[in-house]
């Protein structure tokens, strides 16, 4: 079960904006649906799914529709057509009190501008949403003090934000979001103020707040790294549609369009892309049981001079070799057993980065195997498909409707 779900969802301002709507969803582009209605289309047709526990990013450049279509999922922004359900409950239908009630108990959000009250303390300012839904006095300071430990700011509480830096004002915001308790946060551009250092920080401190407390999180972005980094899925918005759904491996590996492919084109793959998504399957693979024979006509066959060996559940014991294969077969041997050698060939786990297996490619005289995580093998990297896979391919030039705009 989605724990958000968006479908068909449209924000046109403007007049006459269900014609543009009308005209849209018939496929009509943009310029040509809006000619002659002085409407604006901010967002376009968005459907996605967000999953319980993912950090689900929305990514594009200025103008592209992401905060319009972040403020209509918690109903700051009626939108023109389509739903947005929270918990299978469709908020573009609800009225005033039971909208914010289901703000108050569902969804927080996590501003650019920290968004703090300089009259109160970082701890009152921590709890302010329990204070608007009437929760007591020592339960509100309480909650805030948990959640100013999650983000290290303890002993900051009884100030005032004037005294903290801008990073540290920052993490006052997510504090407020954590302390409301809901399970949905939404961050529009929240880390887009802060100096590149601090930035990293407060990035790495959500995804260690991520992993402790399984928040759904919806990040808006126009920072292609940090959307890289710190989501589970991305989707590509660009004039209010969203062109691309996918992984960061996916979108980088498989770009939608022009448009996309060129977003990505100075992307650091190394640092993105994993064993599982540029590994190979292995020419040959054989049970420990097998005999010399099975093992020869399988090298002969594959042209190959390894042959990888599983044992009982598959699991991956090692490698055998041609001279192996050919002392087993001298010495009458009816199985593999006592051949297979884990010295030759490196392993690593199928979500290792590309750029930590450098050394073990160098340092292995086989292709490396790449292990699940039950100890099977999933599959193998030689070399040069280790470098083929770093290779920045050149995108096809993008349509006038792709272009990245200067």
């Amino acid at each position: 079960m989605s724990a958000l779900a968006v479908q068909s969802l449209y924000k046109i301002f403007g007049n006459r904006a269900d014609e543009a709507v009308r005209r849209l969803a018939d496929g009509a582009p943009r310029a040509e649906a809006l000619a002659g209605l002085s409407a604006t289309a901010a967002v376009i047709d968005a459907t996605f799914d967000v999953r319980p526990g993912e950090i689900f990013v929305v990514m594009g450049l200025s103008g592209s529709g992401k905060s319009t279509l972040i403020r209509m999922l918690n109903g700051l922004l009626r939108p023109t057509a389509g739903t947005v359900r929270v918990d299978d409950v469709d908020l573009t239908s609800l009225k005033p009190a039971a909208l914010r009630k289901l703000r108050r108990d569902k969804i927080s959000m996590v501003f650019q501008h920290f968004a703090l009250m300089p009259h109160r303390t970082v701890a009152e300012n921590a709890g302010y949403a329990l204070e608007v839904a009437g929760r007591p006095k020592a339960e509100r300071r309480e909650r805030a003090m948990d959640a100013l430990r999650m983000v290290g700011l303890t002993e900051w509480a009884d100030h005032l934000p004037h005294d903290l830096s801008g990073g540290m004002r920052q993490r006052v915001g997510l504090a407020r979001a954590l302390a409301a308790g809901t399970d949905i946060l939404l961050m529009d551009e929240a880390f887009s103020a802060l100096d590149p250092l601090i930035r990293r920080e407060i990035q790495d401190q959500l995804l260690e707040l991520q992993a402790e407390l399984g928040k759904t999180i919806i990040f808006i972005t126009h920072d292609l790294n940090e959307a890289m980094r710190l989501g589970d899925r991305i989707a590509v918005m660009r004039d209010g549609r969203i062109v691309q759904i996918g992984t960061a491996e996916e979108i980088l590996t498989d770009p939608a369009n022009g448009y996309v492919a060129q977003f990505v084109a100075d992307v650091d793959r190394s640092r993105i892309l994993t064993a599982a998504s540029v590994m190979e399957k292995p020419h040959q693979v054989l049970d420990v049981s097998a005999g010399p024979r099975v093992a020869a006509k399988a090298l002969r066959e594959t042209q190959t001079s390894v042959v990888y060996v599983t044992g009982p559940g598959k699991r991956f014991l090692g490698t055998v070799t041609e001279d192996e294969v050919l002392r087993a077969l001298r010495e009458n041997r009816t199985t593999l057993d006592g051949y297979v050698s884990t010295e030759r060939v490196r392993t690593v786990a199928e979500d290792t980065s590309v750029a930590d297996l450098f050394a073990d490619c160098a340092e292995s005289q086989h292709p490396v195997a790449v292990l699940d995580d039950r100890g099977r093998l999933a599959g193998v990297i030689p070399r040069i498909t280790l470098l083929s896979a770093l290779a920045s391919t050149t995108p096809d030039e993008p349509t006038a409707e792709e272009e990245i705009p200067a």
